[in-house]
């Protein structure tokens, strides 16, 4: 049966509904994971959504900040609304429903971006990107015996040499340093994830998910990085049949710095 979830960093669902709209009209995918909606639950444009045929929405946002979504065609018969590091910000949301004859439990994400100074002892916000992710390392993908697993977002980390446009200029910064990049690949092994991003496309080849709006022309700098992921059970592995970064949404009007990612299976 195919199959395809898409994650975006929408950063603000409503200011952006005529983009999310765009993608869902011209992708159709079964399951769209939102971040950064910047929206308390109330506020959410579930109308939209549902006139798109997105009748399963589950939220986890809050007002002006953070905040994660997730729309499906298909019902969800368990939602989970985790809060990391006991703070109360919106940052995760995990569903689960059946596709096909497979039950499947979808984790959305949105890890802390953790400021501009890569040292936790005088920048709180590294720090809680660092205990973040530390927490991460309990979400298994192996967790629910019989439940393939899918772990999407915007981590907010590019944890290799080719998820940057230069490795050596972005070792001191935030989203790059290495106790970051050891600490995300920390959580992927310990959870028992398969980078399916990775998995799909050659690690020798320059993959990036988000261009800086303070770039004049973020397409010929192409000063990008990967910091939205894709990961999967191992089971999923094989049933993947396509890895999709829409890097052209990055010159829609009004666009996110981030673009939408999509993985496709062809799931029995």
């Amino acid at each position: 049966m195919p199959f395809t979830i898409a994650t975006w960093n929408i950063n603000s669902v409503r200011l952006r509904m005529p983009l999310v709209q765009r993608l869902l009209e011209e992708r159709k995918p079964d399951i769209l994971c939102l971040q950064e909606t910047k929206c308390p639950n109330d506020q959410f444009p579930e109308k939209a959504f549902k006139a798109l045929g997105y009748e399963h929405i589950a939220i986890h946002g809050q007002k002006g900040y953070h905040g994660v979504a997730t729309v499906s065609k298909q019902p969800f018969d368990d939602i989970v609304r985790q809060d990391f590091c006991q703070i109360g910000d919106a940052r995760h949301l995990s569903t689960r429903l059946s596709i096909g004859g497979r039950r499947l439990r979808v984790h959305n994400f949105y890890v802390p971006a953790g400021g501009d100074e890569p040292n936790p002892e005088v920048n709180v916000k590294f720090k809680h990107k660092l205990d973040f992710i530390e927490e991460m390392r309990l979400i298994s993908a192996e967790a629910e015996p019989g439940v393939s697993s899918l772990l999407v977002g915007d981590l907010n980390i590019a944890p290799f040499e080719t998820d940057v446009w230069s490795h050596k200029q972005l070792l001191k910064v935030v989203s790059h340093t290495p106790i970051e990049c050891e600490g995300l690949l920390r959580a992927q092994a310990d959870g028992r994830w398969t980078d399916l991003m990775r998995h799909h496309v050659p690690m020798d080849e320059q993959l990036f998910t988000w261009w800086s709006y303070r770039s004049k022309d973020w397409a010929a700098s192409n000063r990008g990085r990967r910091l939205d992921h894709i990961w999967g059970s191992q089971d999923l592995a094989p049933a993947l049949t396509a890895i999709d970064v829409m890097s052209a949404a990055r010159s829609w009007e009004r666009p996110s710095d981030h673009v939408p990612v999509l993985a496709s299976f062809d799931i029995a």
